[in-house]
């Protein structure tokens, strides 16, 4: 199983539209990379479909960003992200 390196936190989760605000404290982060959702009840893993900062479509967020992803299953506020 390949080291996982803790990127960033949830920030916020809009439960409506699936979609999850993901703030990259440690590193950056590129779409199709894949992600690992853990604590507060989470637990999954997925790869990064699309993602945007400040409402415009990226392809990659560096640290500091606050992302915006669709997110597969509901996150709630202080789950920690981890890129695979």
């Amino acid at each position: 199983m390949p080291e996982e390196k803790l990127i960033g936190k949830i920030t916020h989760y809009f439960d409506k539209i699936g979609v999850a605000v993901l703030e990259l404290t440690k590193a950056g982060l590129k779409v199709g990379e894949t992600i690992h959702v853990t604590g507060h009840g989470a637990d999954f893993t997925q790869a990064v479909g699309s993602m945007q900062v400040e409402h415009e479509n990226v392809e990659k967020a560096k640290k500091g960003d606050a992302v915006g992803m669709k997110i597969d299953e509901p996150v709630k506020e202080g789950a920690e992200v981890y890129k695979v």
